[in-house]
């Protein structure tokens, strides 16, 4: 009996994410966006490093994989499992099991504070999430992947959206906190939880990445002692708060290099940085190359 379940969740699974495959690949757009508001979609074929900001979301892999790397720890997915990201962090990623003709396949759901509170009230009493890091994986089963199906088929019914996204939405989420990723969920939705606070400073960082910083600052505007918030900002982030703060300007600096290749410099100082040669060396560890040579590099393949 348990050997028949098995194999109809696994035929389940199957075909759900063939069906989903199949919507996405029929919907994704070069700018990742859809018809329902928050959902992502994406269908790559290349194998070439991604640097990018995320921000909170779910994705899950339909077909192919990635491997993405925060800090010094790398997390993998594939086709039937999801990655769950719970704060703004600048990851690196890339595609792997990907070839001309079969791209990998994925969707994204924004993950909202604000809907997932209320979610919070219907839960079962759990004790206070501890702060976690802001990124974890697991396998996609029949109840998460059937929501999401149902979400990818209002693609075709653009009447429908604006009524049932939003219930999609909650069952979606509802699927999440009753998971095993349901404590790191929980996280988003509690305004006066850990996250929430290393979440400000995050915010802060993002938004003055160019300008000195203090971690006494930060720690204050977390509502955390330094010790205290050291400890969050890494257990969530993985990195410390000037190891982010420099990840955050070299990946602007390389997005405004697109623009002003020959301006190393200038984009160098832009960004924060007073000394070029600094600049340059840490753009290149990063990176792999120096700015003006990624740079052209980039231009060259856009």
């Amino acid at each position: 009996m348990r050997d028949a379940r098995r194999r109809c969740l696994c035929g389940s699974v199957q075909t759900l994410l063939d069906e989903i495959r199949e919507r996405i690949s029929a919907h994704a757009r070069p700018d990742l966006g859809s018809a329902v508001p928050g959902l992502l979609l994406s269908k790559v074929d290349q194998v070439e490093p991604e640097y990018a900001l995320s921000e909170p979301l779910l994705i899950v892999m339909a077909q192919g994989g990635k491997r993405l790397l925060l800090g010094d720890r790398a997390y993998e997915y594939r086709a039937g499992q999801c990655l769950l990201v719970t704060a703004d962090l600048p990851v690196t990623g890339h595609y792997v099991d990907v070839a001309p003709g079969r791209p990998a396949l994925s969707l994204g759901l924004v993950l909202r504070a604000a809907v997932i509170a209320p979610l919070l009230l219907e839960a079962a009493a759990a004790r206070r999430p501890r702060p976690e890091a802001a990124i974890a994986t697991c396998e996609a089963g029949p109840d998460l992947l059937d929501p999401v199906a149902r979400m990818l088929r209002l693609l075709d019914r653009p009447q429908d959206v604006r009524v049932l996204a939003p219930l999609i939405e909650r069952e979606i989420l509802w699927r999440l906190l009753t998971g095993p990723l349901g404590g790191r969920v929980r996280q988003i939705g509690l305004a006066d939880g850990e996250l929430a606070h290393v979440t400000k400073a995050i915010r802060w960082i993002r938004e003055h990445y160019a300008e000195p910083m203090r971690v006494e600052d930060l720690a204050r505007l977390a509502g955390l002692s330094v010790s205290a918030f050291h400890r969050h900002f890494r257990a969530v982030t993985t990195l410390s708060p000037l190891q982010f703060q420099k990840r955050i300007r070299l990946q602007e600096a390389r997005s405004l290099l697109l623009a002003r290749p020959g301006d190393v410099a200038g984009v160098g100082h832009l960004v924060g940085y007073d000394s070029p040669s600094q600049f340059t060396r840490e753009y290149r560890r990063l990176f792999g190359a120096p700015p003006g040579q990624d740079a052209a590099r980039l231009r060259a393949d856009a």
